[in-house]
């Protein structure tokens, strides 16, 4: 069992319980818009997700049995629309602790109709420790968590050996863990995790970063550093045992 630490006040009311030791992430300050806010009031009930559910059956969840994603840190949730859109036969799970964020993407579902997807707002820890059925994953979405770029601060980052084996247990065998990064250290970083990480193979034959697969939505932030000239590292592995 996860042991709990204290409760944050986030800015808009919703309190949050972390994790004993290092987090990953930092509370983002910032409140939710009017729109997000009524988006989360109509379509926190039906689309959220909570910690107390305690382990769910995707198929009660989502009333079908299908290819279920689970996709940490969807920010503000346009790409997972955008992916939840674009592939109706399968099945969403997001995990954001930034409440606009939230809101924004219960908005987005509401836009565009979307029943393919459910949230947690809860430490990604937590969701992988307490909410999901080992084996129940076909594939895990990582997609430009918080680099930490100081070295005194790199144990904070969400990819860690620990991590990854905690994961593995969640995905089916053949099931995909497919990371970004626009930090050419981190990509190094998580490719030498994966490297010595049990039961995963790296989707490439020759090893080293794949090309950004077709269904990864682009960004706004991604295009802005693309026309900056930075980089983008897309990293697809398979759990083979």
């Amino acid at each position: 069992m996860t042991d709990f630490d204290k409760t944050l006040e986030t800015g808009d009311d919703t309190k949050i319980t972390t994790r004993r030791g290092v987090r990953s992430f930092v509370i983002r300050q910032g409140r939710m818009t009017d729109g997000q806010k009524k988006a989360y009031e109509r379509g926190w009930s039906r689309y959220g997700l909570s910690r107390e559910q305690g382990v769910i059956d995707p198929r009660e969840v989502f009333g079908r049995e299908a290819w279920l994603n689970l996709e940490i840190g969807f920010g503000m949730g346009k790409s997972l629309a955008d992916m939840a859109e674009a592939r109706p036969e399968q099945d969403f799970i997001g995990v954001e602790v930034h409440q606009p964020g939230v809101g924004a993407l219960l908005k987005e579902i509401e836009e565009r109709q979307l029943e393919n997807i459910r949230i947690y707002s809860i430490d990604a820890n937590d969701v992988i420790d307490l909410c999901l059925p080992d084996a129940s994953l076909d594939r895990v979405l990582i997609f430009f968590p918080d680099p930490w770029p100081k070295k005194k601060h790199h144990k904070r980052r969400l990819i860690q050996h620990d991590f990854i084996q905690r994961i593995r247990h969640k995905l089916r065998v053949g099931g995909i863990l497919h990371m970004a990064t626009d930090w050419e250290n981190y990509a190094e970083h998580m490719l030498e995790v994966m490297a010595e990480s049990e039961g995963f193979v790296n989707s490439r034959e020759e090893g080293g970063y794949s090309p950004r697969p077709e269904d990864r939505p682009v960004t706004k932030f991604e295009k802005r550093g693309e026309n900056l000239g930075h980089g983008v590292w897309d990293l697809v592995f398979r759990r083979t045992n």
